[in-house]
């Protein structure tokens, strides 16, 4: 396995994550990693933040130093579209070339979702953010004086929102659903946001309809489904991404809200793995897509053990951040499904949420709290679950020592399976 060729599609977080994981592990076979951008992978959470404030200059969101793919001997093809994968011969098409593979991972990423054309969703002066050219074609918007109308509001949607009121932008957002944060969190942390970005002077339009974007020649607000217009200078959309698919469906790969694959990172063509925002995973009994650089990284290097025949399932271990204003926030697993919410207060301007699904903790929030968050990932990660009421009354430490204990013997009593396991079979 160590010499197999090992061809990549996609260069982002995923991609970068196999091949170098590769060499880390010894493949000493030829490995292409492909992406359509001309720039080297990069991190893209800061893009939204500090790049697009200017407060980082491009090279430092490159995740490996320009020299780092030559002297690995990874193959890296900048500014190239893969056409096709023939499966029946093992190739893909890369423009005018075709390439060989053993094994073929796609790592194809997402594409944020526009509003149709036919409302103006294409209009010049409306904005998607995903890439360095995206904020670099938004930049020279964010004026101070200037008009911005968000339409969603989820994390990106917010955080562009934050970044605009600090350059004194005048910004509006605009969320179709009863609430912003409506699918990912709950109340509380909804209600938090809600707070911090009207303290900054951000107007919050929530369970308000968009008819379409206004403009002839160039986007000049949003029409509301009750009539009221919302002048704006530009408008960005956060309404979410969609899974690069297309290479996978045109191959007759399984799709299912993503590229499907099995817990080992694995397709329905045993050549083929997938890795990152475009793959859809079991986890926990239902089949998810983790759009996190902490998946990306993870779930790349899972994919790479396993081609060179770890043969070891991947287990999710979900975490999340969003940086808004002066607030970090930080999430550690999934509350989709979750039934029971406890708030624990910090002091000021510092909380955390933790949710409970069937008496099981499931997820926390941690509002510029970072203790908890190290905490509640913990203790999520390890299983253990305090009642509702140990959060609410109990400090932080007493927690911590409760989960160690909890470990300990979960570990214990894994030894001791083991031994007597060796015993039965006459070790």
């Amino acid at each position: 396995m160590i010499d197999t060729r090992v061809l990549i599609v996609g260069a982002g977080q995923a991609g970068c994550s196999v091949a170098a994981r590769l060499r880390a592990l010894g493949h000493m076979g030829p490995i292409t990693l492909i992406g359509e951008e001309p720039h080297p992978p990069y991190q893209r959470p800061p893009l939204s933040k500090a790049y697009l404030l200017g407060e980082m200059p491009r090279e430092r969101l490159f995740l490996r130093p320009q020299t780092f793919y030559a002297d690995q001997n990874i193959d890296l093809k900048l500014g190239a579209s893969v056409d096709w994968i023939d499966r029946d011969e093992n190739t893909v098409t890369v423009e005018d070339d075709t390439l060989p593979y053993d094994h073929l991972v796609l790592a194809t990423g997402a594409t944020p979702r526009r509003l149709p054309a036919a409302i103006g969703g294409d209009l010049p002066g409306t904005h998607v953010l995903r890439g360095i050219a995206d904020i670099d074609r938004i930049a020279p918007e964010f004026e101070p004086g200037r008009r911005l109308v968000v339409v969603g509001g989820g994390y990106i949607g917010l955080e562009i929102a934050a970044v605009a009121a600090k350059r004194e932008l005048n910004v509006t957002i605009i969320e179709a659903a009863p609430r912003i944060l409506g699918r990912v969190a709950a109340l509380e942390t909804a209600a938090f946001f809600r707070d911090l970005h009207r303290d900054h002077g951000v107007r919050i339009l929530e369970d308000t309809q968009l008819d379409r974007v206004t403009g002839t020649d160039r986007a000049d607000g949003v029409l509301l489904s009750d009539g009221r217009h919302i002048a704006a200078d530009f408008v960005v959309f956060g309404v979410g991404v969609a899974p690069n698919t297309r290479l996978a469906e045109c191959a007759g790969l399984a799709v299912e809200n993503g590229i499907w694959t099995d817990a080992y990172g694995r397709t329905s063509d045993p050549a083929i793995w997938a890795a990152g925002d475009c793959a859809s995973l079991p986890f926990l009994g239902k089949r998810v897509r983790l759009e996190s650089v902490g998946n990306a990284i993870d779930q790349g290097e899972a994919v790479a053990a396993n081609i060179l025949g770890a043969a070891e399932e991947y287990r999710p271990k979900p975490w999340f951040w969003s940086d808004q204003y002066d607030t970090k926030l930080q999430i550690a697993g999934l509350n989709a499904g979750s039934d029971t919410v406890v708030v624990r207060n910090a002091g000021a301007g510092s909380a955390s949420i933790w949710y409970y699904r069937d008496a099981q903790l499931v997820a926390v929030d941690a509002i510029n709290d970072p203790r908890a968050y190290m905490i509640g990932r913990r203790m999520i990660e390890a299983g253990t679950s305090p009642a509702p009421a140990e959060i609410a009354a109990n400090d932080l430490k007493s927690l911590l020592i409760q989960s160690a204990r909890h470990e300990t013997t979960v570990a214990v009593g894994v030894a001791g399976q083991s031994a007597q396991a060796t015993a039965n079979n006459g070790g």
